[in-house]
């Protein structure tokens, strides 16, 4: 369990890091990389796990890092998924209203 944890606080800080350096980020709440972040990488220690994967010699560090390095990837897939997507609509939504 202490690797659960220790693999939770890492992502959630990596996303709040992830959120800071977005230069879109007023477009999306700052937990959302967190979020999205922590999810993947709790699957993925929770995957390893029932796997054995922390159990076998040589291969314990495995379930510390792998899950961190995704949750990582998926918060920065998300910011820019998410960033690019919500700029697109909002600047649609206000040519829409300034048409008027």
């Amino acid at each position: 369990m202490l690797s659960l944890t220790i693999v939770v606080l890492a992502t959630v800080a990596a996303g709040f890091i992830v959120w800071a350096n977005d230069k879109r980020h007023a477009k999306y709440g700052a937990a959302l990389p967190a979020g999205v972040a922590v999810a993947v990488a709790a699957l993925a220690w929770i995957i390893l796990m029932a796997a054995g994967f922390g159990y076998l010699p040589g291969l314990t560090w495995l379930p510390w890092v792998l899950p961190v390095v995704l949750g990582i990837a998926a918060a920065i897939i998300a910011v820019v998924f998410l960033g690019r997507t919500r700029a697109r609509h909002d600047t649609e939504r206000l040519t829409a209203i300034l048409r008027r």
